[in-house]
């Protein structure tokens, strides 16, 4: 990739770290079949940290843009998430060099379906990997196991959503329970050994 300098600020910036640092802004150009069709080249602010100002002060993000699940049938864990309640937002294949980049592997041919929680506030992002070929997961991992182990979802009737998932193949992990008076909370284990956390708010 080629890089050209549009312009090199000539004072000093705040970056969003709070560190303060000298901006410039750079474009990068690729290869058009490196992009997917519409897409512009992107623009990337290269920083200089200037002397005596290293010390971060904070961090901030604007939210949190969704969670990704990487699943082996694509449409069994679609199915099930629709039937939680989320609404499929769209779907389709992805692949190109661009990916490949930004995922660090090669060859990557995938199928991805986002869903929507009815609030409109949380994604989910699952990915089918057709390429490369990677050997399967763990799917009876404990709740203990380190890593990303479950995702969580408010609902209104706790039971009839257990039944419903029920339903469609999914297991109670533990037992339906209750935290005061405040929840009734459930781990619910659905395809690909992805565990959901059930929450109905009662106090």
């Amino acid at each position: 990739m080629q890089a050209n300098i549009f312009s090199d600020a000539q004072t000093s910036a705040r970056c969003c770290c709070g560190v303060r640092a000298r901006v410039i802004d750079i474009a990068f150009f690729g290869l058009e079949e490196d992009f997917p069709a519409g897409a512009r080249p992107f623009r990337r602010l290269a920083l200089w940290l200037e002397p005596g100002f290293d010390t971060i002060e904070h961090m901030t993000i604007q939210w949190m843009e969704h969670v990704g699940i990487v699943v082996d049938d694509l449409a069994a864990a679609t199915e099930f998430f629709v039937e939680l309640g989320l609404e499929l937002q769209g779907e389709g294949p992805v692949e190109g060099c661009w990916v490949d980049r930004i995922v660090g592997l090669d060859g990557v041919r995938a199928e991805i379906a986002f869903l929507q929680t009815p609030d409109g506030h949380g994604r989910l992002e699952l990915t089918k990997f057709h390429t490369p070929s990677t050997q399967g997961g763990n799917r009876h991992a404990l709740a203990n196991t380190p890593g990303i182990r479950h995702v969580a979802f408010a609902v209104e009737d706790i039971d009839a959503v257990v039944a419903g998932l029920r339903a469609c193949g999914a297991e109670l992990v533990g037992e339906l329970g209750r935290h005061e008076d405040s929840y009734r909370l459930c781990y619910v284990r659905g395809p690909e050994g992805i565990i959901i956390e059930l929450a109905e708010h009662i106090g």
